[in-house]
C-alpha cells in the first residue's frame, strides 16, 4: 500500500511513542503510578507516551488543535482539524504486566474522525485507516467478519468496574446477549477491540462510557474495514454520548435490537 503524507506522520508518532512503552513494560513495578479514581491509574509511561505524540504531531502539522486524554483540549490555528489521542490505552492492563494495550491517534476534521491509527508495540500490530482509502493491519487489507448468524457470532464488549459504569444494566444486557452468540470477550482495551472488529477477529463490540480517544481511530478502521458503526440509540453520536456498537451490517443490527432491548428493562 502507499502511505500519503498524512499516515506517515501518523506511524512515526505512534511507534516512537510505542517504544517508550515497550521500555517502561518490562519495569511494570518500578512505574510511578497516582490515583485517577477508582481503579483508573495514570501511570509516568502513559504520560510520557502522550507527550511524545504531541511533540511529534506538533512538529508535522504545527497548526493542529489536540483533544487528549491527560492532558485535555488545545486549541490550534487551524480550527477544523484536531488530533485525537489516548498515548496507553488499557491502562490496567499495562500496570499489571497484561500484554494488551495500545496507543490510538486519529485525526478529526469538523468533529467527524477521518484518519485512525491504532498500535500494539508488544505484537507489533499496526492498525491503519484513512477515509476512503481502506483499512490495514501491518500493510495488509482488512475486512469485518462476514458471519450473518449470531449465533456464530463471537462479540466483544465492555464490562462496568469499580467506580464505572452500570452494572445492573450491563448484567441485564449481558443475560440478553450471552445465550444468543457463539461467545463473550472482554479485553480491556477499547481501541483495541474495534481494530479487532475490523480485522475480522471479533464479529461486534459494544460499550458505553467511553471517551472520544477510546473510540475516534477505531470508528475510521471499522468503517473503512466495511463495517457499521453506531451509538446505541443507532445514531451517529458516538464521540458526543460515549457510547457505540460496531459490526457488519447484519450482525450489528441484530446485537443493537438485542441491547438496546435488555438495556432499557424492556
Amino acid at each position: 500500500m502507499i502511505r500519503t503524507a498524512l499516515m506517515t506522520v501518523m506511524v512515526q508518532a505512534v511507534r516512537k511513542a510505542g517504544r517508550s512503552l515497550i521500555r517502561d513494560f518490562g519495569e511494570v513495578e518500578n512505574l510511578q503510578v497516582s490515583l485517577k479514581g477508582p481503579a483508573d491509574f495514570v501511570s509516568a509511561a502513559d504520560r510520557k507516551a502522550e507527550r511524545i505524540l504531541q511533540e511529534e504531531l506538533t512538529k508535522a502539522r504545527p497548526n493542529f488543535g489536540f483533544i487528549m486524554e491527560e492532558s485535555g483540549e488545545i486549541d490550534g490555528a487551524d480550527e477544523s482539524h484536531r488530533w485525537i489521542i489516548d498515548p496507553l490505552d488499557g491502562t490496567t492492563n499495562f500496570l499489571h504486566g497484561i500484554p494488551l494495550f495500545c496507543v490510538s491517534l486519529a485525526l478529526a476534521r469538523d468533529g467527524v474522525p477521518i484518519a485512525g491509527v491504532i498500535f500494539n508495540p508488544i505484537t507489533d500490530e499496526l492498525f491503519i485507516a484513512e477515509k476512503g482509502a481502506g483499512a490495514f493491519m501491518n500493510d495488509r487489507r482488512i475486512r469485518v467478519a462476514a458471519r450473518r448468524n449470531l449465533a456464530d457470532s463471537v462479540v466483544c464488549c465492555g464490562i462496568p468496574h469499580m467506580g464505572r459504569g452500570d452494572f445492573a444494566r450491563f448484567s441485564r444486557e449481558y443475560a440478553a446477549v450471552g445465550p444468543k452468540v457463539a461467545g463473550v470477550r472482554r479485553t480491556g482495551s477499547a481501541a483495541l477491540d474495534l481494530a479487532w472488529v475490523a480485522a475480522g477477529r471479533f464479529d461486534a463490540f459494544w460499550e458505553r462510557g467511553l471517551s472520544p480517544w477510546d473510540m475516534a481511530a477505531g470508528i475510521v478502521l471499522v468503517r473503512e474495514a466495511g463495517g457499521y458503526v453506531s451509538d446505541l440509540d443507532d445514531a451517529d453520536k458516538m464521540l458526543a454520548k460515549g457510547d457505540i456498537i460496531v459490526g457488519n451490517e447484519i450482525v450489528r443490527r441484530d446485537l443493537l435490537s438485542l441491547v438496546r432491548k435488555a438495556g432499557s428493562g424492556g
